[in-house]
């Protein structure tokens, strides 16, 4: 049979030469037992520097205790520890807000490639996985909890998912080990808690093995959601052509390799696409892509999502989130314009070379604007940019610049950015499509 120390060892064998290994101290029974376990065998094998970390949510009053708890057995370990008081934000689900916190301090705590170590086990695993199939979830949350993942500099791993709770218990029974108990963990009136107290001990008077054969079906899911993830690296390879518009700093694709594929492939490319971006819409949600995807050439659609919305302009999918949700306020009376101008909610502007002569502004477009260009005469602004396909949720971003009530170059548009001369480029920086960044 094979111990407990062997199945960490073989978990852990590919992260033998991180900087460090950082454990995630709650005090509770998973977090204590992994880190005994790791402490023992740092002092007969060549592993990483060990440290542990225990994030204090200050919930509840019982938990002022536990710092000290963790500071007792890591001293006793000889394992330095730093404690992390965080505030956590109460809304609507206090659970998940607890765990954002904590992972936030987690990520804050890492170091270019450490490795935190976190004590969820097989038991864990195949509540996780009930626990997301009663919510209607998909390959990708059927899965269950990643073996590793990235997490802020370095990396997150959770060794023990081959391990049972109850291995856990009779090592800490063997070794003496004590630990903490959340009360909350009690309650079962949370979702989770109700899963692990009263429904999987019933499944198991039936099948015995049922966390067991739980977990491997999260492994049999995790690798067909590897297998999804190549598919749609191939069928997004496609999409990913460069278009005229790349300078807008935007995530896009191409809609016509996309309309090409299956409806479930077009579902699996865009999921993954997504994923990174903000919350992947749910299966009554998906109707919004075919409306998108469907609608006549001339109109301007939107799919509208958690954190930000899908446009399609110019024959492609664009992701707009941030800045780009709100119209840009108004230049107002401080805008008279020299060389260099941060503009608010809209990136930054700059005029490369000689400044024209005059009294210079800034303005957005109202609509009726009329432009000289040498050779051709007055031409109507808005027949300008259909010429250059310039999307339509660009459009009333485009920064102008006027002498007057003359418009003297429109940023960025070759042609319409500064004089044929040469002396002057108007260049915009535009925001990102992140929550609170800009240029």
């Amino acid at each position: 049979m094979i111990s407990l120390e062997q199945k960490l060892l073989a978990a852990l064998q590919s992260w033998r030469d991180a900087p460090a290994w950082r454990v995630a101290l709650s005090g509770g029974l998973d977090s204590c037992v992994l880190l005994h376990l790791l402490a023992c065998l740092g002092r007969r094998e060549g592993l990483p520097p060990l440290s542990a970390i225990h994030v204090h949510h200050g919930l509840q009053t019982v938990a002022d205790t536990w710092p000290a708890h963790c500071q007792t057995l890591c001293d006793g370990l000889g394992v330095p520890l730093s404690v992390d008081y965080v505030q956590v934000d109460t809304g609507s689900s206090l659970e998940r807000a607890a765990r954002e916190a904590r992972y936030a301090a987690f990520a804050r705590n890492l170091g270019e490639g450490e490795l935190l170590l976190t004590g969820q086990h097989r038991d864990d695993q195949a509540e996780t996985l009930l626990f997301r199939l009663l919510r209607g979830a998909g390959v990708r949350g059927l899965a269950g909890m990643p073996a590793q993942r990235r997490l802020g500099r370095g990396w997150l791993a959770r060794p023990l998912l081959q391990v049972s709770r109850g291995e856990l218990e009779d090592y800490a029974h063997e070794h003496g080990l004590v630990w903490v108990e959340d009360p909350s963990n009690a309650d079962t009136s949370l979702a989770r808690n109700f899963l692990r107290h009263s429904v999987l001990p019933l499944l198991a008077q039936r099948w015995p093995q049922v966390a067991a054969n739980i977990a491997r079906t999260a492994s049999h899911l995790r690798e067909a959601e590897e297998l999804l993830a190549e598919l749609a690296e191939q069928d997004l390879a496609m999409a990913r052509v460069p278009g005229e518009f790349d300078w807008l700093g935007l995530p896009s694709l191409a809609m016509a390799p996309l309309k090409e594929l299956s409806e479930a492939r077009q579902r699996n490319a865009l999921r993954h696409w997504l994923a990174p971006l903000g919350v992947l819409p749910d299966s009554e949600h998906w109707a919004g892509w075919c409306d998108l995807r469907d609608a006549v050439v001339d109109s301007t659609p939107v799919w509208r999502l958690a954190g930000g919305e899908l446009r399609r302009a110019d024959g492609r999918l664009w992701w707009l989130a941030g800045d780009w949700l709100c119209k840009p306020q108004a230049p107002g009376n401080n805008a008279a314009f020299t060389s260099s101008l941060s503009l608010p909610g809209n990136g930054r502007l700059q005029l490369l070379g000689a400044v024209p002569e005059g009294a210079l502004e800034l303005r957005y477009r109202q609509g009726g604007e009329v432009m000289l260009l040498p050779g051709r005469g007055h031409r109507d602004l808005k027949r300008l940019l259909n010429e250059r396909g310039v999307p339509a949720f660009v459009r009333e971003r485009l920064p102008l610049l006027y002498r007057g009530e003359e418009l003297l170059a429109v940023a960025n548009l070759p042609g319409l950015d500064g004089p044929s001369s040469g002396e002057w480029r108007l260049t915009w920086c535009p925001p990102t499509s992140a929550q609170g960044l800009s240029c």
